[in-house]
């Protein structure tokens, strides 16, 4: 097979025909829900119908079964990061194991389970209400495509292992044999920590088994006000309002209901490429026969894997902050990421000759300290999460759970944690937000060329415990 050559009309070639949108919206005839008019009562109101919404549902819904629960949606259901994502679902709900040792050694151990726990217990509640969402255990592998990845990759695998996670370290060609790359030259297989799903599809799954358990859904509903009356809690919409006993925060990147979570969290744009379907011949030339999920080892990463029609889903990289908290629609159009995503896959597939058919973006909720905060408000009628930093598909489950014990005043193993109780550091207002995290990627890009090595700007965040990433 001949190899594309990788010049900038050729680049621009390949990307003429795709769409800007996820690949994930493609075959969905979307039933839309009713725009909340009127006065509403419920005794769970939740806010946000991503993942952190779907599950606050699924799992109120197995805890009291006699509530009645509404999900209001600023825009549409599972169309914003929950639709958007590559689909990897990670047992981690602390970003990772390292992340875990670094800000809460003493409960890494615990972490550790907790995580594992809630992946078998994400698997096992789609089984019971009937979903299928694309899931499936396939594993991930973690390629090095420079020398001094293999170092860290070997020190990863000795800490994984020490905590009972069965990492294994390949070589090469052992990494080659399995996706084949000119680029790859070490890698880590975990077989157990990752599985896949399609995210859209997930997303409406649950919302109608969500429904069939009489769960209210409304789109185009946005909670302006958040207020106690003597019943509980009242949230003001456009054309209504809603009376609820308790409620669930869960809006991700988008504006906090509450003041304190104003600075907690910023908006971070992530993009993304598939490509047309894969011929049988293209595959035989990079293997990928067990189609686990793929992502590399610099700052600045990749994620990739195939989809169910024979496409390469191929994203990341990039982590675009707009000034001011900026969330726009048109954000998620960015051509210049496009062309850089596109030259990164044809040097790391050299052997295929494709175009890209989907070429879209999505707004991530980037916190400091790269996982998720938790709180309570008004007397703990109110909960929320926010923060998960792009690794919040599985651990969107484990923080329903964490929000529902401290709704319900359960002391529990969850609730426990110095991860629920302890706030993150907020990020710092205008300009100086932008200036750090602009400065920041400059950085963290600098180091990926500098063989790992960290500056006095990255080694002074990593001293305070601080950091950006999506």
């Amino acid at each position: 097979m001949t190899a594309r050559t990788t010049t900038s009309h050729a680049v621009d070639a390949s990307l003429a025909g795709a769409v800007n949108s996820a690949v994930w919206f493609d075959g969905f005839e979307r039933k839309p829900a009713d725009v909340l008019v009127g006065a509403h009562e419920c005794d769970l109101l939740i806010v946000g119908a991503g993942f952190g919404g779907l599950w606050a549902a699924l799992r109120a819904r197995a805890r009291h079964p006699e509530w009645s629960i509404t999900v209001v949606d600023a825009q549409e259901i599972g169309r914003a990061a929950s639709g958007r994502n590559g689909g990897f679902v990670s047992y981690s709900v602390t970003h990772g194991l390292a992340n875990a040792l670094a800000r809460w050694p003493k409960e890494a151990g615990q972490l550790e389970r907790l995580g594992l726990e809630n992946l078998q217990g994400f698997a096992d509640d789609l089984r019971a209400s009937g979903i299928d969402g694309g899931f499936r255990k396939a594993g991930k592998l973690q390629v090095a495509t420079a020398p001094h990845q293999l170092e860290e990759l070997a020190a990863s695998v000795a800490k994984a292992n020490e905590y009972g996670r069965p990492l294994e370290l390949l070589d090469a060609e052992q990494t080659r044999a399995r996706i084949d790359s000119p680029t790859f030259i070490g890698g880590v297989l975990d077989p157990v920590g990752t599985c896949l799903v399609v995210p859209y599809k997930l997303a409406m799954e649950m919302r109608d088994a969500l429904a069939r358990q009489g769960v209210a859904f409304f789109e185009h509903t946005p909670a302006q006000k958040l207020e106690a009356d003597r019943a509980g809690m009242r949230v003001r919409t456009p054309a209504g309002s809603i009376a609820a006993g308790k409620v669930v925060l869960a809006t991700s990147a988008f504006p906090a209901l509450l003041c304190r979570n104003r600075l907690t969290t910023v908006p971070v744009y992530d993009y993304a490429l598939a490509t047309q379907p894969l011929t049988d011949e293209q595959f035989e030339s990079i293997g990928w026969r067990s189609r686990e999920g793929l992502t590399d080892s610099a700052n600045q990463f990749h994620y990739s894997r195939v989809t169910a029609d024979g496409r390469i889903l191929w994203g990341g990289y990039d982590a675009i902050y707009h000034y001011g908290r900026r969330i726009s629609p048109e954000l998620e159009n960015r051509p210049e990421t496009f062309r850089k995503l596109a030259e990164q896959f044809f040097e790391t597939f050299p052997q295929l000759d494709v175009s890209f058919s989907h070429a879209w973006g999505g707004v991530i909720d980037a916190s400091t300290r790269f996982s998720a905060e938790y709180g309570t408000a008004f007397g703990k009628r109110v909960a929320y999460v926010l923060g998960h930093t792009g690794l919040g598909v599985g651990a969107s489950r484990f923080a329903a759970d964490t929000m529902l014990d401290l709704l319900d005043g359960r002391h529990t193993e969850r609730t426990s944690l110095e991860m629920v109780k302890r706030r993150a550091v907020p990020f710092p207002p205008e300009p100086v937000c932008a200036a750090g995290i602009n400065l920041t990627r400059y950085e963290l890009a600098r180091s990926d060329r500098n063989e790992g090595r960290r500056g006095l700007w990255l080694k002074t965040m990593d001293a305070l415990g601080l950091g950006f990433d999506s």
